[in-house]
Protein backbone atom coordinates (compact mmCIF):
# COMPACT_ATOMS: atom_id res chain seq x y z
CA UNK A 1 0.00 0.00 0.00
CA UNK A 2 2.66 2.71 1.02
CA UNK A 3 5.00 1.71 -1.68
CA UNK A 4 2.19 2.27 -4.10
CA UNK A 5 1.54 5.83 -3.04
CA UNK A 6 5.45 6.08 -3.49
CA UNK A 7 5.55 4.80 -6.87
CA UNK A 8 2.77 6.97 -8.11
CA UNK A 9 4.02 10.40 -6.27
CA UNK A 10 7.46 9.06 -8.10
CA UNK A 11 5.63 8.86 -11.53
CA UNK A 12 4.17 12.12 -10.74
CA UNK A 13 7.52 13.79 -10.01
CA UNK A 14 8.89 12.28 -12.95
CA UNK A 15 6.44 13.98 -15.02
CA UNK A 16 6.35 17.02 -13.53
CA UNK A 17 9.80 17.44 -14.81
CA UNK A 18 9.92 16.13 -18.22
CA UNK A 19 7.31 18.85 -18.05
CA UNK A 20 10.38 21.17 -18.18
CA UNK A 21 12.26 19.57 -20.43
CA UNK A 22 12.53 22.56 -23.56
CA UNK A 23 15.63 21.01 -25.43
CA UNK A 24 16.15 17.69 -27.58
CA UNK A 25 19.76 16.33 -27.58
CA UNK A 26 21.12 13.67 -29.56
CA UNK A 27 23.70 11.57 -28.18
CA UNK A 28 27.19 10.68 -29.84
CA UNK A 29 29.89 8.53 -29.75
CA UNK A 30 33.44 7.65 -31.20
CA UNK A 31 33.24 4.17 -31.96
CA UNK A 32 35.08 1.91 -34.56
CA UNK A 33 33.20 0.90 -37.38
CA UNK A 34 34.09 -1.53 -39.87
CA UNK A 35 33.28 -0.68 -43.60
CA UNK A 36 31.16 -3.90 -45.55
CA UNK A 37 33.38 -3.80 -48.65
CA UNK A 38 36.95 -3.28 -47.52
CA UNK A 39 36.57 -4.62 -43.77
CA UNK A 40 38.54 -2.22 -42.97
CA UNK A 41 38.06 -0.67 -39.60
CA UNK A 42 37.68 3.12 -39.17
CA UNK A 43 36.95 5.58 -35.71
CA UNK A 44 34.11 7.66 -36.63
CA UNK A 45 31.00 9.55 -34.59
CA UNK A 46 28.22 7.52 -34.88
CA UNK A 47 24.67 9.14 -33.20
CA UNK A 48 23.01 6.28 -30.55
CA UNK A 49 20.33 8.47 -29.65
CA UNK A 50 18.53 10.98 -31.74
CA UNK A 51 15.85 13.98 -30.30
CA UNK A 52 15.91 13.00 -26.79
CA UNK A 53 13.90 15.26 -24.69
CA UNK A 54 16.19 17.45 -22.17
CA UNK A 55 16.86 19.77 -20.07
CA UNK A 56 20.10 22.40 -20.03
CA UNK A 57 21.03 24.01 -16.74
CA UNK A 58 23.44 26.87 -16.20
CA UNK A 59 24.67 27.98 -12.84
CA UNK A 60 27.31 30.57 -12.17
CA UNK A 61 30.27 29.36 -9.95
CA UNK A 62 31.36 31.00 -6.97
CA UNK A 63 35.07 30.12 -8.14
CA UNK A 64 37.11 32.41 -10.72
CA UNK A 65 39.89 30.99 -11.95
CA UNK A 66 42.88 33.59 -13.05
CA UNK A 67 44.61 32.87 -16.40
CA UNK A 68 47.96 35.02 -17.03
CA UNK A 69 45.61 37.52 -19.02
CA UNK A 70 42.56 37.71 -17.04
CA UNK A 71 39.88 36.55 -14.64
CA UNK A 72 37.78 33.71 -16.08
CA UNK A 73 33.94 33.43 -14.10
CA UNK A 74 33.22 29.53 -14.37
CA UNK A 75 29.98 28.73 -15.59
CA UNK A 76 28.65 25.06 -14.72
CA UNK A 77 26.58 23.36 -17.23
CA UNK A 78 23.51 20.28 -16.29
CA UNK A 79 21.83 18.23 -17.90
CA UNK A 80 18.77 16.53 -16.76
CA UNK A 81 17.63 13.30 -18.93
CA UNK A 82 15.24 10.49 -18.42
CA UNK A 83 16.73 7.84 -15.80
CA UNK A 84 16.88 5.32 -18.64
CA UNK A 85 19.18 6.84 -20.75
CA UNK A 86 22.72 5.51 -20.91
CA UNK A 87 25.29 8.34 -21.70
CA UNK A 88 28.64 6.60 -21.80
CA UNK A 89 31.18 8.61 -20.35
CA UNK A 90 33.41 10.90 -22.85
CA UNK A 91 29.99 11.16 -25.27
CA UNK A 92 29.70 13.85 -27.29
CA UNK A 93 26.13 15.39 -26.45
CA UNK A 94 24.37 18.00 -29.21
CA UNK A 95 21.96 19.90 -27.40
CA UNK A 96 19.47 22.20 -28.70
CA UNK A 97 17.22 24.35 -26.74
CA UNK A 98 15.86 28.04 -26.84
CA UNK A 99 16.99 28.19 -30.44
CA UNK A 100 20.19 27.52 -29.89
CA UNK A 101 22.17 24.38 -30.54
CA UNK A 102 25.61 23.65 -29.01
CA UNK A 103 28.10 20.58 -28.33
CA UNK A 104 28.62 19.55 -24.79
CA UNK A 105 30.58 16.16 -23.90
CA UNK A 106 29.93 14.51 -20.65
CA UNK A 107 32.68 15.79 -17.52
CA UNK A 108 31.41 13.10 -15.01
CA UNK A 109 29.31 10.09 -13.98
CA UNK A 110 25.65 10.56 -14.29
CA UNK A 111 23.87 10.96 -10.87
CA UNK A 112 20.54 9.13 -11.53
CA UNK A 113 17.31 9.52 -10.28
CA UNK A 114 14.34 7.36 -10.22
CA UNK A 115 12.96 10.31 -11.24
CA UNK A 116 15.48 11.59 -14.00
CA UNK A 117 19.51 11.82 -14.17
CA UNK A 118 21.67 14.84 -14.24
CA UNK A 119 25.13 15.11 -16.31
CA UNK A 120 27.65 17.52 -15.46
CA UNK A 121 28.45 19.08 -18.78
CA UNK A 122 31.71 21.48 -20.23
CA UNK A 123 31.73 22.49 -24.33
CA UNK A 124 32.66 19.72 -26.45
CA UNK A 125 36.58 20.70 -27.77
CA UNK A 126 37.08 17.37 -29.45
CA UNK A 127 37.61 13.40 -29.04
CA UNK A 128 40.15 12.28 -26.46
Amino acid sequence: MIKDVILQVQRMHRAALEQTYTGLCNIVEYQEVTDEKTKLSNEKEVTVLESQPCKLSFERLAAVVQTETAAIASQGIKLFLAPEIMVKSGSKIVVTQDGVTSEYSTSSQPAVYCTHQEIVLELFRGWA
